[in-house]
């Protein structure tokens, strides 16, 4: 399967809700008048998009069509298309990966598939010819680093753990000096999702970040968030937090197979203005997809 069909198929349940609507605004389009804005609005809060984001994107459409004097609906539903890729164009979607070792540090909440995401993008790295080695740096959830560790051989990259209740900076620490002998391209690091509060939480991951910059201080370091696509607007506003505390570099949105709110992409880029660089679209090892803004909106619609 290609890479777009792959997208298009994950993005089914999305794409059949916004053709529900959607499709139906354009297929009985007689000009593009108030109630055809205010529909297409509505149906995009529908999908997920956001209120925000729906209305800024509705305007700048109107903008579009009176400006260059658009009048068909194929026309007008190209141009929508058009702002939605600009307004998912936030950043450079390609990992900064470049020095040896790079850095990923992977945060998230407990159950959107932080751990899954690791494993996949190290079986994706990998299959780059690139020598991965995973940190299991969530010592905070019982099993995390087994199930961590059950990744690693299916990818066929290595880790590093302790004892589950460990510090979490002390097995960073011993993760960039193994990185350092064994000649590691990249450090994929898990976290923990879930403290007893915001303030723990955003001292761990604080710490964590000064260990990776005093010992790796000229490495190239992205912080991934990695959000459920199922949540959605819950998402965003995890999302906002995670910005807050841990200065996010880019996301990573998982399970948007399973919700008929993949929208909630475009409202993430937008109101955060931190790239989206990966989709999650099914359980295989090669579902988490790079992501491509054109071929986000041309599968969405």
């Amino acid at each position: 399967m290609g890479f777009f069909e792959k997208i298009k198929n994950g993005l089914k349940k999305t794409r059949t809700a916004i053709a529900a609507t959607l499709g139906g605004i354009f297929d009985s389009f007689t000009g593009a008048n108030e109630e055809f804005y205010e529909e297409l609005e509505e149906s995009m809060i529908l999908a997920d998009i956001g209120v925000e984001t729906s209305c800024k994107v509705v305007e700048k459409l109107r903008e579009r069509v009176k400006e260059q004097k658009l009048r068909g609906a194929e026309e007008i539903h190209e141009a929508l298309k058009d702002i939605l890729v600009e307004t998912l164009n936030v950043g450079d979607t390609a990992l900064h990966i470049g020095t040896k070792p790079s850095v990923i540090l992977v945060i998230g909440v407990n159950g959107v598939g932080k751990t899954t995401t690791i494993g996949k993008l190290a079986h994706s790295l990998s299959a780059q010819g690139k020598r991965v080695l995973l940190c299991a740096g969530d010592t905070f959830r019982a099993a995390a680093a087994d199930q961590l560790e059950i990744w690693a051989n299916r990818s066929g990259t290595e880790i590093v753990r302790q004892h589950e209740g460990a510090d979490p900076a002390a097995v960073v620490y011993d993760a960039i000096s193994a990185a350092k002998a064994r000649g590691t391209d990249v450090i994929l690091c898990d976290t923990a999702g879930r403290l007893h509060n915001k303030t723990n939480l955003m001292n761990e991951l604080g710490k964590i970040s000064r260990i990776i910059d005093r010992e790796l201080p000229e490495a190239d370091k992205e912080v991934l968030l990695v959000l459920d696509g199922t949540t959605g607007q819950n998402g965003l506003m995890q999302a906002k937090q995670f910005k807050e505390i841990a200065g996010v570099t880019a996301i990573a949105l998982t399970k948007l197979d399973g919700t008929a709110k993949g929208g909630i992409v475009i409202a993430v880029a937008d109101e955060l203005q931190i790239p989206v660089k990966y989709i999650g679209v099914g359980e295989q090892m090669d579902d988490l997809m790079p992501f491509d803004a054109r071929s986000f909106v041309d599968a969405l619609i």
